[in-house]
């Protein structure tokens, strides 16, 4: 039976955005949210267990309703309709955040006495660490009055600015010549996709050539949206009395600033490994140099012995299935029941948004993902990946609301560990040194992207903020700073003339509205998965099991205790995150050992 490369929402609000479902829904939650405020007025402690369930549905269901118009977005990137349906959305939130600070400054009023009372009600047992995180948040709380303005604000600065990209990004286009001198012209998302699939060193070239000059020409719009972005997140520290830009995002990750050093200590000390692979990489391409330029990182392999083909969708399927089945059999049900159920949105068209996600969908106790399926072995990894956060999700519907806030860097392990499998699985498969070099090499694409492509994110943004505290940047000092970051963190792997400048302006993550410092959760979860990976090896049968309890229980305490717990390691030390890194050393020695018989 052939898999739909498309995704249903029919079940969702009708499946269209301007649904009478999704009108009520959003009608009903309204009403909610100003009943909970109501009572927020007077609350007593007893009263306090069943508004702190009501809080969590209200939670749910506006994730939901923003889910939906979100992945609406996503399909149909130029449907104007979208930002009324989010401006709707956006006043729902801000009532709702009035009602978290509300119900956080009642937390807080608490004596230590009272606070303990209520956490040993049994109807909050499970959310105990959630309480005592909303308490202490609290207490950086100014006035309700200021904090309303605040929020109203950041609708039209910190949000709009974010959105404002999305109209940037929506409107772009590009062309390129193929290695036959065909023109092809591909919008933006089309063209990020193209690029790690295109085996014509001068095609993909043009192409990279073509996409830098699209954004160059957006370079303008796009650095005053950053800047202004930074700029309403940067004030907003400052009015809630966070020390430095990085304070909030390790707290958003409950992560401690030394397990970020120690980690990043780590991917410095072994940077020499990827140069090797890279300059290696270089030979196999045939390119002009032992350099790579920007577009050659992902770049496929074309080996004597071995023609790459395009896998259809249901190959794809078919491999996540089995793979997944091997190391989890509940993994394997649950991304055949996503394949089935046409949860997916995989369909290669134009229109679409850049990139891939995961969208949980709390209140059906389903998900969806969205992508766009080329047909490369990549691009399998990538369903993989998504499946990943699809199993993440399942295993914790049946908790409280407030237990499934886990946080990016422990999303991305889930992911990462499931593309992990996808990538070690194609290896071991291999029939002949040709197919075994071209899949270990689209297995280090990720170590690449997070040990290099993620770093120089990490210190453009660090350099970036450090900078905007004092003043605007232009676009000309933007680029400069994102050569000097790609310089940096690939340790002289690429060619002088091979940098991407603009691709500050090009990454989504750059504008995200909701998470700052969108990169150094990705090497947390790659490195963090690495570990898992290898304490599957050692668990045998009863890995299954105890990777459940361990995602379980990644929205109840620190990822240090989260490591300690589960896996008995410190995350403040190097030798954890080693551990990880000799994992792909030992996939590099492999690699340039057989890459000799090619080059």
């Amino acid at each position: 039976m052939a898999l739909k490369e498309t995704w249903d929402l029919n079940n969702l609000y009708g499946g269209n955005i301007d649904s009478p479902e999704l009108k009520t829904a959003i009608k009903e939650t309204e009403q909610k949210i100003t009943k909970v405020n109501d009572l927020l007025r007077n609350i007593t402690l007893d009263q306090m267990p069943l508004l702190a369930q009501k809080l969590q549905e209200i939670q749910a269901e506006l994730y939901e309703i923003s889910a939906f118009v979100g992945m609406w977005q996503a399909a149909f990137y130029t449907d104007t309709r979208v930002k009324a349906k989010f401006g709707e959305i956006d006043k729902l939130e801000l009532k709702f955040i009035e009602a978290q600070q509300n119900w956080g400054r009642k937390l807080a009023q608490l004596n230590d006495s009272e606070f303990t009372k209520l956490l040993n009600d049994p109807q909050l047992a499970e959310i105990q660490f959630a309480l005592k995180e909303q308490r202490q948040q609290a207490q950086r709380l100014l006035d309700p009055a200021t904090e309303k303005i605040i929020a109203q604000l950041q609708k039209d600065a910190l949000y709009a600015w974010s959105n404002h990209y999305e109209t940037i990004a929506s409107g772009l286009s590009t062309s390129y010549q193929d290695e036959k001198g065909i023109e092809h012209k591909v919008s933006a998302g089309q063209a990020l996709n193209l690029l790690d699939s295109i085996h014509n060193n001068s095609a993909r070239k043009n192409l990279m050539d073509s996409y830098e000059q699209m954004w160059g020409k957006a370079e303008n719009l796009s650095a005053d949206t950053l800047n202004h972005l930074a700029g309403s997140r940067l004030t907003d520290y400052q009015a809630h009395h966070y020390n430095d830009f990085l304070e909030y995002p390790l707290e958003l990750n409950r992560m401690s600033r030394k397990t970020l050093n120690t980690m990043w200590s780590v991917v410095k000390d072994n940077k020499q490994m990827l140069v090797d692979f890279l300059q290696c990489k270089a030979k196999l391409l045939k390119l002009p140099t032992t350099k790579i330029s920007w577009q050659d990182q992902s770049a496929p392999l074309s080996l004597p012995g071995y023609q790459a083909r395009k896998m259809t969708f249901d190959e794809a399927a078919d491999l996540i299935v089995k793979n997944f089945t091997k190391f989890s059999p509940k993994m394997g049900k649950v991304a055949q029941y996503a394949f089935n159920h046409r949860w997916i949105e995989a369909e290669d068209r134009p229109g679409k948004q850049p990139g891939g996600f995961e969208t949980p969908l709390p209140i059906k106790k389903e998900a969806r993902v969205f992508l766009t399926f080329t047909g490369s072995v990549n691009d399998a990894a990538t369903i993989g990946h998504e499946l990943g956060h699809v199993f993440h999700s399942m295993q914790l519907f049946d908790l409280p609301a407030w237990r499934q806030n886990y946080a990016m860097n422990v999303a991305e392990t889930a992911s990462t560990f499931a593309e992990t499998i996808i990538n070690t699985a194609n290896v071991a498969n291999a029939q002949s040194d040709s197919e075994k070099l071209t899949l270990l090499d689209a297995k280090m694409v990720n170590a690449v992207a997070m040990f290099m492509n993620i770093h120089a994110r990490y210190l453009f943004e660090k350099h970036f903020y450090t900078e905007r505290q004092k003043r605007i940047l232009t676009p000309q000092e933007l680029n400069e700073m994102m050569k000097e970051a790609q310089k940096e963190a690939f340790a002289g792997a690429l060619d002088p003339e091979g940098y991407h400048p603009h691709f500050w302006t090009s990454k989504l993550h750059f504008f995200g509205d909701t998470v700052p410092f969108y990169n150094f959760p990705y090497t947390f979860g790659y490195l963090f998965s690495l570990g898992i990976y290898s304490f599957a090896q050692k668990s045998g049968s009863g890995f299954e099991d105890k990777y459940i309890a361990l995602l379980r229980d990644t929205a109840n305490m620190t990822v240090e205790e989260l490591a300690q717990k589960h896996l008995g390691v410190d995350l403040t030390q190097k030798e954890f995150w080693q551990s990880g890194a000799d994992l792909i050393k030992s996939d590099i020695n492999e690699y340039s050992k057989l890459a000799q018989k090619f080059i």
